[in-house]
């Protein structure tokens, strides 16, 4: 398992390009170059090396899950019968492609859940069919986001 408490030493250059990277990461290397008045191979270097570091965890395409028919988002609070079946449940929810996001957490729920449906009813539907069936899930609670005000990366400093 990678160690996630590892702090990296990254340079000014290094948080520029990740800086700029996080604002569009379609920009070409040679663009980036241009901006900070480096070389396009010293760009391909800085990123290998914070790729091979696990700074970087690759590049997503980012869609909106409402302009392809996903209209419901929820956060599902799930509380276990017994700490010790964290992860086979987990396993049983990785299997759940509604599920975008999952955390292991603190406070009343074992589990918190992101998930993404069409409407309501698939909602109901997953919740019964996919969720709550899992073993090891005593109870789930869900809570309908109504809008998604902030969505970012942390700003680098």
């Amino acid at each position: 398992m990678e160690n996630r408490n590892h702090n990296f030493e990254l340079d000014n250059l290094d948080t520029q390009i990740l800086s700029i990277l996080m604002e569009d990461a379609t920009i070409p290397y040679t663009e980036i170059a241009k901006k900070l008045i480096v070389s396009g191979g010293t760009i391909h270097v800085r990123m290998k090396k914070m790729h091979d570091m696990g700074v970087i965890r690759g590049a997503n395409l980012i869609i909106d899950p409402q302009k392809i028919g996903y209209d419901i988002c929820a956060f599902l609070g799930i509380y276990l019968e017994k700490g010790s079946q964290y992860h086979d449940a987990v396993e049983s929810l990785k299997k759940v492609k509604e599920i975008v996001e999952m955390h292991y957490c603190t406070g009343a729920y074992s589990i918190f859940a992101k998930i993404i449906c069409r409407d309501t009813t698939h909602l109901r539907e997953v919740l019964n069919e996919n969720i709550q069936a899992v073993k090891g899930i005593q109870r789930t609670e869900t809570f309908i986001s109504l809008e998604e005000s902030i969505k970012r990366q942390i700003t680098l400093s």
